[in-house]
């Protein structure tokens, strides 16, 4: 379980397009429903030029092999804006090498600059690789001083 040593920098506007085809890689991995990959190219068109978005990503030899997607928000219980980490992935055949680690360290240093005082993650239950790698961070699904567990609920709205 070693550092790949890939390199791990913030995208820029220039990389919707790996972006897109790693989320839609994310996605299909869990036969999850997902957008067309131009559809998300897209959308990472205007999303990566945003003060309010973050995405870093891992270069491999010759394609891209994992990142992060995060948006900052201002909330009520804080002067200063939480951070949710909406998506993090490192390519299946790569995981366990110290990618995500990496990513996540970009990610911590990138937010803390911003002045950050919380980041969330919304994880799948059976999700339990995922679950280890970020209660070994120190994410945790109990708040301080409780002793039940946080859950995220969805409504899905029609149009």
């Amino acid at each position: 379980m070693g550092n790949e040593s890939v390199p791990v920098r913030s995208a820029t506007h220039e990389r919707p397009h790996d972006v897109a085809v790693m989320l839609s890689d994310s996605n299909a991995e869990f036969d999850s429903p997902c957008p067309s990959i131009d559809v998300l190219t897209e959308r990472f068109q205007r999303l990566l030029r945003r003060d309010d978005v973050i995405v870093c990503i891992a270069d491999g030899e010759k394609l891209p092999v994992g990142f992060a997607f995060v948006t900052v928000r201002p909330s009520p219980y804080y002067e200063v804006p939480i951070v949710m980490l909406e998506e993090l992935y490192v390519h299946p055949g790569l995981r366990g090498r110290g990618i995500g680690t990496a990513i996540m360290d970009l990610v911590e240093t990138a937010v803390s600059k911003a002045d950050v005082t919380e980041i969330q993650i919304n994880v799948d239950e059976v999700d339990v690789d995922a679950r280890r790698f970020y209660e070994k961070r120190g994410f945790s699904h109990y708040e301080d001083g409780n002793d039940y567990r946080m859950f995220c609920y969805i409504k899905e709205l029609t149009r």
